[in-house]
């Protein structure tokens, strides 16, 4: 809220005297006091440090303190931080928490004390500066603990720990998160359920402080325990943040169900938010739905469909199209004509699983009609290295789906298919019921010998067991030309039996 705004909603609540003859000297004093301050906002830009010294003088002007010496104070805090002059707007911010506890209202202090944070916090770029802000922050907590005022003490502690978990101060934010704890709960030491909206964002700082520090064990407690409060209407953005982490912490236990569910709440909620990471999840749910292999479309949902031709998401929908489609070389020219995909370390550490199950499919789609390749052959048809094949070849063979031997000296791979095992055991029935059958009709009285037939019945079953197993597919013709042989051969047989 500006300050222009400030005096517009606070003008609302002034009452008009139309007997401006008994109020002509305070109308004057007020009419200079607002003078002063907006000539000093026009200096504020060509100017600075004689703005300055115009805002200082607006708050000796008031007889008793109140809004317009509040904000000259203000804008001669925020005008001395920017140029450098800490010492001064600490002295001066010590100034301004005076107007708190009676001055102005609470709400309007409450609110302008955040916005000087905020303001202090994106300026902290230096040593000196973020000195300052820890200073503000001090003397701000130490205000609303004299004042008894514990909401706003709890807030700004709140945001203190948010500053520290962005600036990775993971020491200092943990000592912070105890202490909130502890005035978070009743004498016995059970939570306050009137401070559940608190104790939500103590939890949220937590689980991401233990999501960044990949302490699992700890963030799974708390992620149960943030899901248990009851006594809270915490803000969508709260929930959406340990919605991402609890996603986050089943993806590194390849529990890809739980997090496909834990992103898509956390999506939900931070788009009730209006909040922008609501992308950044949407890239995870689709992730995660890859994992998962699902071949469900996670742009399905009402929740998720109008993002589907979102320009910041389609690399991501083009990759989940790629994949449930099984089409690899599409798959990677996406991914390497999309570089900033790979940016959030997040996906970039889970998307080589989603890579390695992509190209296992594509090998074994590859090699099906094979019973001898090379590694070459793999590498250049779905291009990738050759140690690459090696390793996806390696891994089937151990996971039992692929029966075959890798001979890494020739770069040659024999499949030994088990389909080729139950065709052989088939023959080998079929061959002993015809001997059976051969031997049952020759031996009936016709004239021939048993011996001959018997050695006619091992010449062929040699005959077919080569023709169909080695490495070059069978030929199709040689049990028909075997059977043509033995039809030749008994006719002979016939002919001189018949004679003799």
């Amino acid at each position: 809220m500006s300050d222009d705004d400030d005096f517009m909603q606070d003008s609302g609540d002034e009452e008009y005297d139309f007997e401006y003859e008994d109020a002509d000297d305070d109308e004057s004093g007020d009419i200079g006091i607002e003078n002063k301050y907006y000539n000093a906002k026009q200096m504020k830009v060509d100017n600075p440090n004689e703005a300055i010294d115009e805002f200082l003088e607006v708050p000796a002007l008031e007889e008793d303190k109140g809004d317009w010496g509040f904000k000259g104070l203000k804008q001669a805090i925020k005008l001395e931080f920017k140029l450098g002059r800490y010492g001064d707007a600490i002295e001066h911010y010590k100034e301004l928490l005076t107007y708190v506890k009676s001055a102005v209202t609470r709400n309007y202090s409450e609110k302008s004390i955040n916005n000087m944070l905020d303001y202090i916090e994106k300026g902290s770029d230096d040593e000196q500066a973020y000195h300052c802000m820890e200073e503000f922050y001090s003397l701000t907590l130490h205000s609303f603990q004299n004042t008894n005022n514990e909401r706003l003490w709890l807030k700004t502690n709140i945001k203190l720990a948010r500053l520290w978990l962005e600036r990775r101060e993971y020491g200092q934010l943990s000592k912070k998160v105890r202490e909130l704890h502890r005035a978070c709960q009743r004498e016995d030491g059970s939570d306050d359920p009137s401070k559940g909206t608190y104790l939500l964002e103590l939890y949220a700082l937590e689980i991401q402080m233990y999501s960044e520090t990949r302490n699992n064990k700890r963030l799974k407690a708390l992620y149960q325990r943030a899901l248990r409060v009851r006594s809270a209407v915490p803000h969508p953005k709260i929930m959406g943040i340990i919605r991402e982490c609890g996603g986050k912490m089943h993806m590194s236990e390849e529990n890809w169900e739980e997090a496909q569910s834990d992103f898509f709440e956390s999506f939900r909620n931070y788009d009730e938010a209006g909040s922008m990471q609501r992308i950044q999840v949407l890239k995870y749910l689709v992730l995660a739905t890859m994992l998962m292999k699902s071949d469900i479309n996670p742009f399905y949902s009402q929740e998720t469909k109008p993002y589907k031709n979102d320009p910041r998401i389609s690399a991501m929908t083009d990759l989940v199209d790629a994949f449930q489609r099984d089409d690899i070389h599409a798959y990677e020219a996406i991914l390497s004509k999309n570089p900033d995909v790979l940016a959030d370390p997040f996906i970039a550490e889970n998307i080589d699983e989603v890579s390695r199950n992509m190209r296992t499919k594509a090998v074994l789609k590859l090699i099906a009609p094979y019973t001898r390749f090379t590694l070459q052959f793999i590498s250049k048809h779905i291009k990738i290295s050759v140690s690459e094949v090696e390793d996806i070849l390696g891994f089937l063979i151990l996971d039992k789906k692929l029966n075959a031997k890798i001979d890494q000296e020739s770069g040659t791979v024999v499949v030994e298919s088990a389909s080729d095992v139950d065709r052989l055991r088939s023959v080998d029935e079929w061959n002993a019921s015809l001997r059976a059958l051969w031997s049952a009709t020759l031996n009936d009285g016709d004239g021939f010998k048993t011996d001959d037939t018997t050695q006619l019945h091992g010449m062929r079953a040699g005959s077919m067991l080569q023709s169909g197993f080695g490495d070059e597919p069978p030929m199709g013709g040689g049990l028909r030309a075997g059977n043509r042989r033995l039809r030749g051969w008994k006719k002979g047989q016939g002919q001189r039996g018949m004679k003799t």
